[in-house]
């Protein structure tokens, strides 16, 4: 009921704006929708916590369709829940798609609310300011810049050491930056893309990195960056060896690669992993990009860092690329607040991941498992190992709930999952989950596992 009246009262809002915009009515339609609104909030209030949910996934479904993301619906599962959630008011949702989901914490609300602010464009914002003095310092850095994204800074990062038309950069056939950033890099940059292999722990042969530096040819681009990914999205949050590290970038400057960068999107994931500051992760990269917004639970935003001539053009060419930001501090003191204290709960991210790698493995269903020593972090790829149940097919039966499960189960649980290539599922653990919600997703999969066999 609370789902119709606040899609009644949306309608009303619509019809209301249409109404009197234009015919010199202003205050009166500002009074109306203001009015309308407040009806929604309240009835989202009254709704409770899934049918809110729902209303979200609702409007999502209205704005893909509209934009032509049905496809990206049916894909990830937004139909399903849609529908589940409106059978059952009392389904517990787990959603793992992804650390990007994580919620800000009650504290970074309220520092964000009570922020000292400035015009960051002009260097007067003291709360952003703060932010890129401590992730330089936590970095062991000279200088941080904080930017919209980590897509943008990786942008601008491989942008700044490739400035000589005519360059190139080598990077992994399986990183973020090749797959998942439009090949933003060759877009915006014009910069030619190097490709090797990413080994299943996210590393390069070395013998690989050799054979692709280009020699001084005039048919040539010029090699001028190495590009590294730490932890490793697509091998599963895989945390690359520290010694690793410290051979290929000794190896990169031996062999006359001027740069390398390090997308350090979950940087401290592994950090914590290998339960050593991050600074010596990055001792002897060039420069880093670090996302504040996926474990670390801020809302918006980006870190990267380097020398200070390197943040002094980083701060040029985000300008340019439309992210110079003003009163950007009520984002950085959310970003404050993940480097002083979401980093040291990472651990239990970590912690959560095993248990829920272990359970499944543990079920030893012929269908699907995980790699228990190959989780590393806070992402678990499920394995499937047949094709009578391709990933879509996988995630979507999670986010579905049959009568006989409901009673088996004793309530609706719909975990909810990332379809993620050919044979895999990814899980990935946040803030948000608890220990509950795991238990619960593990006695999902416990049942689907049994429903599989029959």
């Amino acid at each position: 009921m609370a789902q119709l009246l606040y899609n009644a009262v949306s309608i009303l809002l619509v019809y209301s704006y249409k109404s009197f915009r234009g015919r010199g009515f202003f205050g009166l339609e500002k009074e109306i929708m203001y009015a309308v609104r407040g009806i929604q909030k309240a009835l989202c209030r009254h709704a409770g916590g899934i049918v809110r949910s729902g209303i979200r996934t609702y409007v999502s479904r209205t704005q893909m369709k509209k934009y032509g993301g049905e496809q990206f619906e049916k894909s990830f599962g937004y139909c399903s829940v849609v529908e589940a959630d409106n059978k059952d008011p009392n389904t517990r949702v787990v959603d793992m798609r992804s650390d990007t989901v994580s919620m800000p914490t009650d504290e970074m609300r309220q520092a964000m609310a009570e922020a000292v602010v400035g015009d960051d464009v002009y260097l007067e914002d003291p709360t952003v300011t703060a932010l890129e003095v401590k992730a330089a310092e936590m970095f062991g850095k000279e200088s941080a810049l904080f930017v919209p994204s980590g897509t943008m800074g990786n942008l601008i990062s491989v942008m700044i050491h490739c400035q000589e038309r005519g360059s190139e950069a080598i990077v992994g056939d399986k990183c973020h930056i090749f797959k998942y950033e439009q090949g933003g890099i060759s877009q915006f940059g014009g910069i030619h893309v190097k490709v090797i292999p990413n080994l299943k722990d996210g590393t390069f042969l070395l013998d690989d990195v050799m054979t692709s530096i280009r020699t001084d040819d005039i048919h040539y681009p010029r090699t001028k960056v190495l590009c590294l990914e730490n932890t490793h999205n697509i091998c599963g949050g895989k945390v690359l060896p520290l010694a690793y590290i410290d051979k290929i970038t000794q190896f990169a400057r031996k062999h006359g690669i001027p740069s390398v960068h390090m997308d350090g999107a979950r940087i401290f994931n592994a950090a914590a992993a290998l339960n050593i500051p991050v600074s010596r992760i990055l001792e002897n990269v060039d420069s880093v990009s670090c996302c504040l917004s996926k474990g670390l639970c801020a809302p918006v935003g980006s870190i990267i860092a380097g020398t200070d001539r390197f943040v002094s053009e980083a701060r040029r060419l985000r300008k340019a690329l439309g992210g110079g930001m003003r009163q950007v501090g009520h984002l950085a003191a959310a970003g404050l607040i993940s480097l002083e204290k979401m980093v040291l709960r990472l651990v239990e991210d970590h912690r959560r991941a095993q248990h829920l790698a272990q359970s499944i493995a543990a079920l030893k269903s012929p269908f699907f498992t995980v790699d228990v020593p190959g989780t590393h972090s806070n992402i678990v790829m499920i394995d499937l190992q047949t094709d009578r149940v391709p990933p879509e097919v996988f995630c979507k039966r999670l986010v579905s709930v049959t009568d006989a499960e409901k009673t088996h189960l004793g309530q609706s649980v719909l975990v909810r999952l990332f379809p993620f290539g050919n044979h895999v599922a990814r899980a990935v653990i946040c803030n948000n989950l608890t220990d509950e919600d795991i238990d619960l997703a593990i006695g999902k999969l416990q049942y689907f596992a049994q429903e599989l066999q029959h």
